[in-house]
């Protein structure tokens, strides 16, 4: 346990950060939490991908937008400092989250591959400014809190951006909501250069000189991303030389391997390093390690539990929540007449002189199902009154109901009607709101337990954090148990509710703890560096839950999905708990306290 330490009071530049991360993290989680729902649209003019590809694009994208913290961290550690860095980063995301909406998937690449570069320069350097102005000694004691604190505010920023989200898509479409992700971030970027002048800000931009035992950019460059991009080709091309991915897609592989001489760069450290230092990195590489099953289960947000909440969650809204959340319509024109076939009993026909929209078991009886429809050809549907309808009339739309209702029962179809849906990324509000209100509790609980010195420490919270996380996944496995079949029935979405709430109670012991983690026990020339494979860690999560997802209907037992999640993290947590111990130690050694 830590020992009591004195009470010391938050300086102004922890505010500042904290309102320029809350928008940071605004533009990036209004951005993720509509990506998914955008590659897979076909009704609203998203790019209408297969879900593997849009899994697979999008868990690629997560996987390299926190890989790029690894080079980012090193040049501001050593060249650009951490100031500048920031802005570099914001401009080169908010490029991208503007280029977002452009039309055209040269524009959509181009744009990932700027906000990936971008968040390489801004999101270690942010959490690195924040630590060096928690090493002062008095302020030392109120790290963990500090951390706590500026968690926050990123999870005020991912709450709101959902409902922004949710109303731009809605009313104007998916590039207005994209475009409105690039001025949330130019308003943080306007909110710290107002306040450079900082006095505490300034402070703790320092570069560190180079070290002789420290690798030069250029042998990191020769021994680290050189093989890396060779290692991607190779990854890349396993496909073409053995038949099949190993892990799924060739972008997956690709990754996987190029991972690897990053990781092995991380471990050349270690094994260099002496004294407190090679114990200092090799806890950290320990931590990482196992906090890559943590990421993987934090990433299901925008991948798994996406795809659960978009078609095996009930999200019918009522019409308060309706006029509160906004919703989209599960009637929609087929302009495809060829889709009729077979598929009678899903479809409807309005008449649009008379604007009415008759059941399904009052108008078609019949459309000419025992060959393929050349849609050149006018197809015909039969009222219930003998009448034939020529759905090739302009005067004539064919409706059909939301995918959504592919696995409700018949008897609970809209019948011609439209009913509200809620939209699927407002779940993903879920979890920041939850960060929000239970970090209201936790802070003050940890700031009395440290008075008290009571406190847990820092590896018991990670180690806590990983059975907790586990639990969560847990939850899910419940939520598959709860329907009959999720393939006939939609789930109750107090199932989703249920396990962001036990996750966001990891969320809190782990995620702002691990940056203070790094801070404490990282080398000071090598702070924004460890910071990096902090990242690397959510990075390989985020890439294992993109994968995970892209098998999303190979899981038909979709509790074998949630099984596997909930065992890898009970693992980490065991592992964290046989070494619980020495870590303490170990952070004590570095910082004077556990």
């Amino acid at each position: 346990m830590n020992q009591p330490a004195k009470s010391g009071k938050h300086p102004k530049a922890l505010f500042v950060l904290f309102f320029v991360e809350m928008w940071e993290r605004f533009a990036y989680y209004l951005m993720v939490g509509i990506l998914l729902l955008y590659m897979i649209d076909t009704k609203t003019g998203g790019k209408g991908f297969d879900e593997a590809v849009g899994a697979d694009i999008v868990g690629s994208f997560i996987a390299l937008v926190y890989l790029t913290p690894f080079i980012g961290g090193l040049i501001a550690d050593r060249y650009l400092g951490y100031i500048k860095s920031i802005f570099l980063g914001g401009g080169l995301m908010a490029a991208g989250y503007l280029g977002l909406s452009i039309p055209g998937n040269t524009a959509l690449f181009v744009s990932l591959g700027l906000i990936i570069v971008g968040n390489g320069f801004f999101k270690p350097n942010i959490s690195t400014l924040l630590g060096n102005i928690y090493n002062r000694q008095d302020l030392k004691p109120l790290k963990d809190n500090a951390y706590n604190i500026f968690y926050m505010g990123i999870n005020i920023g991912a709450f709101v951006c959902n409902f922004v989200a949710a109303y731009l898509r809605n009313t104007y479409g998916w590039g207005y909501a994209f475009a409105a992700a690039g001025v949330g971030l130019i308003i943080g970027l306007v909110i710290l250069a107002t306040s450079i002048k900082n006095q505490e800000i300034k402070e703790a931009d320092i570069k560190k000189p180079v070290q002789a035992e420290d690798m030069p950019l250029s042998k990191i460059f020769s021994y680290v991303f050189l093989p890396a991009i060779i290692a991607a080709f190779i990854g890349w091309n396993v496909k073409a030389w053995f038949g099949s991915a190993m892990m799924g897609t060739q972008a997956n592989d690709a990754f996987i391997f190029a991972c690897l001489p990053i990781i092995a760069f991380y471990i050349s450290l270690w094994v260099k390093a002496k004294g407190d230092d090679k114990k200092g990195i090799g806890s950290l590489l320990f931590i990482f390690a196992i906090a890559i099953a943590f990421w993987t289960i934090y990433n299901q947000n925008a991948t798994g539990l996406t795809l659960w909440a978009e078609k095996h969650t009930d999200r019918e809204a009522s019409p308060t929540t309706a006029k509160i959340t906004g919703a989209i319509f599960p009637l929609q024109e087929v302009s495809d007449t060829s889709r009729l076939v077979n598929k009678v009993d899903e479809y409807f026909v309005e008449v649009k002189d008379s604007s009415a929209i008759i059941s399904k078991d009052s108008i078609i009886t019949y459309i000419q199902r025992k060959e393929k429809v050349d849609t050149s050809k006018r197809v015909f549907g039969i009222t219930a009154a003998g009448n034939k309808v020529d759905t090739s009339s302009r005067n004539v739309l064919v409706m059909g109901p939301d995918p959504y209702f592919n696995n409700v029962p018949k008897d609970k179809w809209p019948g011609g009607q439209n009913i509200k849906l809620t939209n699927t990324e407002l779940f993903q509000s879920i979890n920041p709101l939850f960060i929000v209100l239970l970090t209201l509790v936790f802070v003050p609980l940890f700031d009395y337990l440290r008075r008290k010195g009571k406190e847990p420490t820092t590896a018991s919270k990670f180690g806590m954090a990983m059975f907790i996380a586990g639990l969560s996944a847990l939850v899910m496995v419940f939520a598959v148990m709860s329907v009959p079949s999720i393939y006939t029935h939609k789930a109750s979405p107090a199932w989703l509710w249920g396990t962001y709430f036990v996750f966001t109670i990891s969320e809190i012991f782990l995620s702002p703890i691990g940056l203070s983690f790094v801070s404490k026990l990282a080398p000071a020339r090598l702070t924004a560096l460890m910071m990096g494979g902090w990242f690397l860690s959510t990075s390989i999560g985020g890439k294992v839950a993109g994968v995970m997802t892209g098998f999303w209907d190979d899981f038909h037992d979709k509790k074998i999905f949630f099984i596997i999640l909930v065992v890898a993290a009970f693992i980490g947590g065991i592992l964290i708990y046989s070494r619980i111990k020495s870590l303490n130690q170990i952070v004590k050694n570095k910082t004077g306290s556990a």
